[in-house]
């Protein structure tokens, strides 16, 4: 039976424009997806530039202009990789539309933002898709089932931390990462921090209750690219301190001037039982500890990623081969696929990119009044339980 076609159109074609596109070509070839995804139109900051990307990534047709990508009757789901600070006027057009909207995060400078967009895309009925790829490792998938199977008995800490070099150097020029709007080290990588402490914490421990933050600007100006300098308003360093529902406490960071990370997405959970460490830096690896080995015998184990670990073996049927980036945000883009058919939840919808745009914003609000700041948890996105976990 052929397959009905679902019309995508992309907005940017830089790091993240070019991931969504491998992810969408990835997961037609990899999973039983409901849709048959094509390819339609790619809109870029001028006609020249989405022309040239989307020959290149295999997009039928090309825009300068990213409203008429929006308006067009022949598109069912708008990908947005665009800057941060035009995420929400974008996001809107779409949902105006009646499209379906992919979004890479953080969803949008505040949370009020976030809010907007998200009941705006309620009322209209249509699904919604906040990048956060990162989730979709299935050692992640293993590290939360363990945690809540109770392998690692009463969890009481966690430590998460994404690190990575690219904004190190100060001579390098102010960017859109640096808009006082909500840009900034927390918002752009801590937010990934964030995501993971929820969703691995969340069966166990439940939801981030209350935030200590401590945000600092590190290089105070940069090259305006008119040989002049700006100020920098935003932090180069965000870190938190956590205490969630059951009593356990921990700690985020995020951090883009940590000189010779490229990507470091960590983590560390700790239990009565036992524990589980997790780097990025060898993605395809968790490592557990467990109290009961005999003495003499005690360390961490490490588990390596394998076709029992679904879907690795939808990607490879060996063990030991590893997933790559683009190979989550292909997994990404066939679970999004599965709830726009029906089949399944909404993976991480703009209510669960609110959410953690909420915790950006406490621990912002924590930091510049050095005081512990409570965190209102939304209890029907902690029942949705962020279904990343769900097979596509």
């Amino acid at each position: 039976m052929t397959k009905r076609k679902l019309r995508i159109g992309l907005i940017g074609s830089g790091f993240m424009g070019r991931t969504h596109a491998f992810g969408y070509s990835t997961a037609s070839k990899v999973f039983d997806l409901p849709f048959q995804p094509e390819l339609v139109c790619l809109a870029d900051i001028s006609e020249e530039a989405a022309a040239r990307a989307a020959g290149a990534l295999g997009f039928a047709r090309s825009t300068g202009d990213w409203r008429a990508l929006v308006t067009d009757p022949d598109i069912d789901v708008i990908n947005i990789t665009a800057p941060n600070a035009l995420h929400k006027e974008m996001a809107l057009a779409a949902i105006t539309e009646g499209k379906h909207v992919y979004c890479e995060k953080p969803l949008a400078p505040l949370a009020a933002d976030a809010r907007e967009m998200a009941e705006a895309a309620e009322a209209r009925g249509v699904k919604t898709q906040v990048g956060f790829n990162y989730l979709c490792n299935p050692m992640f998938a293993l590290a939360r089932d363990m945690i809540a199977a109770g392998e690692l008995g009463e969890i009481r800490g966690y430590r998460g931390l994404h690190a990575e070099d690219y904004m190190a150097d100060a001579t390098s020029p102010f960017t859109f990462r640096l808009d006082p709007a909500g840009g900034g080290a927390l918002a752009d990588i801590g937010s990934h921090a964030l995501a993971t402490a929820e969703y691995l914490m969340g069966p166990a421990a439940g939801a981030i209750t209350q935030v200590m933050g401590d945000c600092v600007t590190v290089i105070g100006s940069r090259p305006d690219g008119k040989g002049g300098t700006r100020a920098v308003q935003v932090d180069d360093i965000g870190r938190a301190f956590l205490r969630f529902e059951n009593g356990a406490t921990g700690s985020v960071e995020g951090n883009w001037i940590a000189t010779g990370r490229t990507m470091q997405h960590d983590f560390e959970i700790y239990g009565t039982k036992g524990a589980l460490a997790f780097t990025q830096q060898r993605f395809n690896e968790l490592h557990f500890f467990s109290s009961a080995d005999a003495r003499g015998r005690k360390g961490f184990r490490r588990i390596e990623a394998g076709p029992d670990h679904a879907p690795y073996g939808l990607f490879c049927v060996a063990p030991g081969h590893q997933l790559g980036f683009n190979d989550l945000k292909a997994i990404e883009v066939a679970r999004y696929l599965e709830a726009l058919a029906g089949n399944q939840p909404e993976p991480f919808n703009f209510r669960a990119g609110l959410r953690i745009q909420t915790l950006v914003e406490a621990i912002h609000a924590s930091s510049r009044a050095a005081a512990w700041r409570d965190v209102p948890t939304d209890r029907a996105l902690h029942r949705q339980e962020y279904r990343q976990h769900e097979q596509a």
